[in-house]
């Protein structure tokens, strides 16, 4: 039997089982273990049995939004968020053929594939000042993401991608950061032009905080 631990001010957007179970998962793992990459690692069993779990995720969230900050058609939702904001999960879904911004993440993380298929390029910042809005990106490498398939963040390795649904249905991918990631300010990129600009995607189901404005 699993006991779930209230913590002041969380937000739960799904309840079910299998997110509770999880994010008690989480929250284990994070209080033992400090190390990002340790606790990357540590989580990859947990994370593996939620994309494979069905039911747990309801279906609006797993539906465009052309009213979204990502643009594109592309439905960001919050699923859960700490409430010291240190900690979040949400859906990503991008209709067929379309492609998220190049974008950085600034966070540790997860991130799989639940739904459809995507190519994710990830890029390498050879030079410059993201803060500054010059750089020069160099696409280190393509890939397909599959259902069930799923990448660690640990920046600044491999934290700057984009990714495109190749699929006929829209794909839908769940994303663990340490962060309130959808309203952080990061960085969108323009590889072929050399800028960067600050970029907060938001959330298509939920505020942000007031202090964020």
């Amino acid at each position: 039997m699993v006991w779930f631990v209230s913590h002041p001010n969380d937000e739960y957007l799904v309840e079910t089982y299998d997110l509770r179970t999880f994010i008690a998962e989480v929250r284990k793992t994070i209080a033992q273990e400090a190390d990002p990459a340790r606790r990357v690692e540590r989580l990859k069993p947990a994370f593996s049995r939620l994309l494979q779990s069905e039911g747990w995720l309801p279906e609006r969230f797993m539906q465009p939004d052309t009213t979204s900050g990502m643009g594109s058609g592309i439905g960001q939702y919050l699923l859960f968020r700490a409430g010291d904001r240190s900690l979040s999960l949400f859906s990503l879904v991008v209709p067929p053929g379309a492609s998220t911004p190049v974008h950085d993440h600034l966070a540790w993380g997860l991130v799989g594939l639940y739904r459809g298929e995507q190519r994710e390029e990830v890029y390498e910042l050879v030079e410059g000042d993201p803060d500054a809005g010059t750089v020069r990106l160099r696409l280190a490498t393509v890939r397909t993401i599959r259902p069930g398939e799923f990448y660690p963040l640990l920046p600044p390795q491999d934290d700057i991608h984009r990714v495109t649904t190749v699929s006929a249905e829209p794909s839908v991918s769940i994303h663990l950061l340490g962060g309130d990631i959808g309203c952080i300010v990061r960085h969108r990129f323009e590889p072929e032009r050399g800028v960067s600009s600050p970029f907060r995607s938001g959330y298509s189901n939920a505020p942000c905080p007031p202090e964020d404005r």
